[in-house]
């Protein structure tokens, strides 16, 4: 099987706020993480930016995931990325400016993805953004990027989802059931 190179990062929160994160870079070095770039600026956070090679997405993701785990076991994923992107962030991915990204992001929004959130400071997922330049724009894209951001969408996705309150949420799918909001 043929193997990719992934370019992810994975944000984690140590359960003990008042740790200096340092303590834990060469024993994640030993565990498998020498190819990834550790960020300890803040007490009780570390992030790990990795160029792993593997044959999927999910396999380096997973494998990351366990490793920063046999090291630090209650430590608690808050994020991976590349996931959620604002226009910047997309410009810079897709290759444009970000003042051309956001006239074609105008021009086409009747078809352009919905934000997850829209404001001052908007966010889609990657994965919908990608989709939609290969589908409606004919832009060729690495699969090993669509492959990365489908990971770590439904990853980061499986995190919130842990929050939901089932009761609350089955009154609201019968509401939505018959207003048809989405």
């Amino acid at each position: 099987m043929s193997r990719n190179e992934y370019d992810f990062t994975l944000k984690f929160l140590l359960n003990d706020n008042q740790v200096d994160p340092s303590i834990y870079v060469e024993s994640l070095g030993e565990a498998g993480c020498d190819d990834a770039i550790i960020g300890i600026g803040e007490k009780g956070k570390i992030a790990l930016q990795f160029n792993r090679e593997a044959a999927s997405a999910l396999e380096a993701v997973t494998s990351a995931i366990n490793e920063v785990l046999s090291v630090i076991p209650d430590a608690k994923l808050i994020e991976a990325t590349p996931d959620l992107v604002g226009l910047t962030e997309i410009a810079e991915i897709i290759g444009f400016s970000r003042q051309n990204m956001r006239q074609l992001v105008i021009r086409h929004a009747q078809s352009f993805p919905e934000p997850v959130y829209s404001g001052s400071l908007s966010l889609w997922h990657l994965l919908t953004v990608l989709n939609w330049f290969e589908e409606k724009q004919g832009k060729s894209i690495a699969t090993s990027l669509k492959e990365i951001a489908e990971t770590n969408m439904q990853l980061n996705l499986m995190r919130e989802a842990k929050k939901i309150n089932k009761s609350l949420t089955s009154n609201l799918l019968n509401l939505l059931a018959v207003k048809q909001v989405f």
